[in-house]
């Protein structure tokens, strides 16, 4: 508490003094430019949404009045300000004009966030994207842009504004996928090289390679009216800047860069060239096209017909949920938001009501160690309820491992946790009316 305290007294401190740069509030007011922004007050609490600038000295008001950092949307906006809550997708596909990738890289060590890094950037550059934004989380990671200007606008007569979130998740997946095997190679030399230490809490008959998976950096869901850190806005745990960063400066980047009181300030959006991004789009369609022939993206990320029918399980218990579901319902400390896909699509495949649904949800995520923000939840469950029930990732999945969660063989054996209870829930029924048949069997004797 005495540590927690001791920060949040330093950033009171500096946080005036900062923010009454006039370079800082000009990065800040120019980048935000329809977008929803938020500001973010010393105990985590965000303030009104939707909210927007207005007025370059919007931003010193909202630090009097006790704003410690400034977060704002992927999406662009017409009107910022006539978002609600709980709109459609078709409302908010009319106010969105466009949407910028953000590839959010978040990972327990500094040094593995710029391993991914680099590599995303040379992935980037192979598929001829040349302008890439590049800042410092303000923590242990690093935000990477392409603007919107770098996509093409339409992809066989579909409209890529209204395909938010879809195709930058899919974008992201693609990317993740082309860096694997040399993040995995990199991460197991670092490890090697320099965590010695950490490796001794793994099991030593785990290879490397294996703790490699564990501790890479996550690039975080892309998700409707998500935020992120504005660049240049302070980091309320640190007291660093979300400073902008050279790509070439990545490898030698320290915290201390980021100093709020000696951070020079550089424009976060590139000056990219129109539609410069439009192979690697295409490319990631293509890929994800072949590769989910079942999933609910088909050609140019269109929606289709899937072979999955949600099931009813009409004599639902808790006893008849698989254990690595179970796990996770008591609640975890790492992963939430894996977590949280996971029971998401579950419940919704085995046809749960509304109400009962979200009730469980929303107790599931008070047991977290720090549970997940009610707006990310609510966001989360909409999107949900917005598109065709899928079922949750195969046990096979790194969703799990990612987690915590190591499935039994017995879940292994039926790959998926809603064919685990389609079949407990067959064989209790089968063994009640084999007990009740028994029973009256029984009664006829006598």
């Amino acid at each position: 508490m005495e540590e927690k305290s001791i920060k949040e007294q330093r950033i009171r401190k500096i946080t005036q003094l900062y923010y009454s740069r006039s370079d800082v509030q000009k990065a800040i007011f120019e980048f935000s430019k329809n977008r929803e922004i938020a500001p973010s007050y010393m105990m985590e609490s965000f303030g009104k949404r939707p909210d927007s600038f207005e007025y370059i000295g919007d931003i010193f008001e909202l630090v009097k009045g006790g704003a410690t950092s400034f977060h704002c949307s992927e999406e662009l906006w017409s009107q910022p300000l006539s978002l609600v809550t709980g709109m459609t997708e078709k409302q908010l596909n009319d106010l969105r004009v466009g949407w910028d990738l953000i590839l959010d890289i978040d990972s327990k060590y500094l040094d593995y966030s710029k391993i991914l890094a680099q590599l995303i950037i040379k992935v980037l550059k192979f598929y001829g994207v040349k302008n890439i934004g590049i800042k410092f989380s303000g923590s242990k990671g690093f935000h990477i842009i392409l603007p919107w200007k770098a996509f093409p606008k339409e992809i066989n007569q579909v409209k890529t504004s209204s395909m938010f979130p879809a195709w930058p998740r899919i974008l992201t997946q693609f990317i993740m996928e082309a860096c694997k095997d040399d993040l995995i190679k990199k991460i197991t030399e670092t490890s090697e090289k320099q965590y010695d230490s950490v490796r001794k809490y793994i099991k030593g008959d785990e290879k490397t390679g294996d703790f490699a998976k564990k501790v890479m950096p996550d690039l975080i869901l892309v998700s409707s009216r998500h935020l992120f850190r504005a660049p240049y806005s302070l980091h309320e745990k640190t007291a660093l800047a979300s400073a902008v960063l050279n790509p070439e400066e990545i490898k030698d980047f320290q915290p201390r860069d980021a100093d709020p009181l000696k951070v020079q300030v550089r424009r976060f959006l590139p000056d990219s060239k129109e539609g410069e991004a439009s192979d690697i789009l295409r490319e990631a369609l293509d890929w994800y096209k072949n590769k989910n022939h079942d999933d609910t993206q088909g050609d140019a990320g269109q929606r289709k017909e899937t072979d999955f029918k949600p099931v009813k399980i009409s004599n639902l218990s808790d006893e008849l949920l698989p254990p690595s579901i179970k796990k996770i319902l008591e609640g975890v400390s790492d992963g939430r938001k894996r977590a949280l896909f996971v029971i998401i699509n579950f419940f919704r495949s085995i046809g749960i009501d509304r109400i009962e649904f979200e009730k469980r949800i929303y107790e599931w995520n008070e047991k977290n160690e720090i549970p997940l923000k009610k707006g990310y939840i609510q966001s989360q469950i909409l999107w949900s309820y917005r598109n065709k029930v899928a079922p949750p990732p195969n046990y096979d999945k790194d969703y799990y491992k990612g987690i915590g969660i190591i499935p039994t063989e017995e879940e292994l054996r039926y790959k998926n946790p809603v064919n685990y209870i389609i079949k407990k829930s067959f064989q209790n029924s089968q063994n009640r009316q084999n007990f009740d048949k028994r029973k009256k069997a029984k009664r006829s004797e006598n």
